[in-house]
């Protein structure tokens, strides 16, 4: 039989992509992670992977072990963590997958405090705004809205339970280009705007008093969605143009008076983010401890 060891180092390869991303997952060495391959490929007299010199892939042998080995290693994995439940203090990694701005404005204040709380727990974070398989990407949980989540979850709320996306400006931009005092003004205004990683720029949106408007905006910068939203900021912040973000990301702009609220009667809200995971699987200590942390923390508020 195929040392256990070395069969998840093959799932960690092809996981991330190579040899040194799996290094840093798992915390051991490329050098390692390569042996435990040559020694797998040796013992069942096939080639798993397909190398290169910029990343790996598996081959037909290696895709379809990797088919059968995530759910049973899932399930190894479950086994060992019962005995999480008997320790003093939980342990383990949780790997979180979760939106660029619940990283940003909401994870913040729950993961520090529950690093102190859980200290044998390594918190493991993916931002990244495209919907994923959990148990394909390796992952405890994420963190989604309503409307993207699956029916066969578990969903509980984390954060705030409503949230608004926000329009702002440099005071500097509005007293030289002026206030808008309707959104459809934004057409005149020089408008920061933010693209999905498919490419797609939604049009902003407004709500008053049962009246929504549709506005496509235009402007000088557009970046996709991710860490280049933070270039988005500065770009309002230096008097570019009006930006259209989540409020909880501006909030600490406006309360500097770096950046002055726009159009805010009209700011659309929306329910706030779940954390979402498999209720088919046994829920790991890791899991289970943040779960219950940040249930408590959102009673508090």
């Amino acid at each position: 039989m195929a040392n256990l060891e070395d069969l998840a180092a093959f799932v960690a390869v092809v996981r991330e992509g190579g040899f040194r991303g799996a290094a840093r997952a798992t915390g051991t060495s490329a050098s390692r992670l390569s042996e435990a391959l040559r020694r797998l490929e040796t013992q069942l007299g096939v080639r798993l992977l397909h190398r290169t010199t910029r990343n790996v892939a598996p081959t037909d042998a290696g895709a379809r072990l990797l088919e059968r080995l995530r759910p049973a290693l899932s399930e190894v994995e479950s086994a060992l963590d019962v005995v999480n439940g008997f320790r003093d203090r939980p342990a383990g990694r949780l790997r979180l997958n979760v939106p660029v701005n619940v990283a940003h404005t909401i994870l913040p204040r729950i993961v520090p405090p529950f690093l102190a709380a859980y200290p044998d727990i390594c918190v493991e974070v993916i931002a990244q705004d495209r919907f994923v398989d959990l148990v394909a990407e390796n992952c405890d949980a994420g963190i989604r809205y309503e409307e993207r989540l699956e029916q066969d979850m578990i969903a509980v709320p984390i954060g705030p339970r409503w949230q608004r996306f926000a329009t702002a400006a440099a005071p500097a931009y509005l007293n030289q280009r002026g206030r808008p005092a309707h959104p459809r003004d934004l057409l005149d205004h020089s408008c920061l705007r933010i693209r999905h990683a498919s490419g797609a720029a939604p049009p902003w949106q407004f709500e008053r008093d049962g009246e929504t408007v549709t506005v496509d905006a235009k402007g000088p910068l557009v970046v996709e969605i991710g860490a280049a939203i933070e270039l988005a900021v500065a770009a309002a912040v230096a008097g570019n143009g009006i930006i259209f973000l989540f409020e909880d990301w501006l909030q600490p702009y406006f309360d500097r008076g770096e950046l002055e609220p726009v159009l805010s009667d009209w700011w659309p809200g929306f329910s706030g983010p779940f954390l979402y995971y498999s209720g088919r699987r046994h829920l790991p200590a890791p899991l289970r401890a943040f779960v219950d942390f940040a249930n408590a923390m959102r009673t508090k508020e």
